[in-house]
């Protein structure tokens, strides 16, 4: 995993996490820029997919388990997909909470990904 990369993609997932939460507290609705800002979160977890992939063909390795890492990322990429279909079929305040809610689960899959990567807890630096 690319450090820069994943800090990105995690502080956009709290962002848009506690935007849609909140959001959806007051009674807002789905809309596209909700669904937009979640398929944001799918694309950057998309894109940790193909770098993830090159890493490993080109011989890295995760620091504790590869298949596990791939298994978070794999899980990670369905949760918003799942959360935006979901948007998109049931427009209540319930369904804006799902998509923060899952663009909040994303971001802490990210963070047992960059432990899986790295062997440590990124927060005890």
């Amino acid at each position: 995993m690319i450090e820069f990369f994943y800090l990105v993609l995690v502080w956009y997932s709290v962002a848009v996490g506690v935007a849609l939460l909140g959001a959806g507290l007051f009674g807002a609705r789905p809309g596209p820029v909700s669904i937009m800002a979640t398929a944001g979160v799918e694309a950057g977890l998309l894109i940790q997919l193909l770098i993830s992939i090159a890493l490993v063909v080109s011989g890295q390795r995760a620091q504790t388990d590869t298949l596990e890492f791939f298994g978070y990322l794999i899980v990670a990429i369905i949760v918003p997909l799942a959360a935006g279909l979901w948007g998109l079929a049931e427009r209540t305040k319930y369904s804006m909470m799902v998509l923060g809610a899952a663009a909040l689960t994303v971001a802490v899959m990210l963070y047992r990904m960059q432990q899986l990567w790295t062997g440590i807890n990124p927060l005890a630096i």
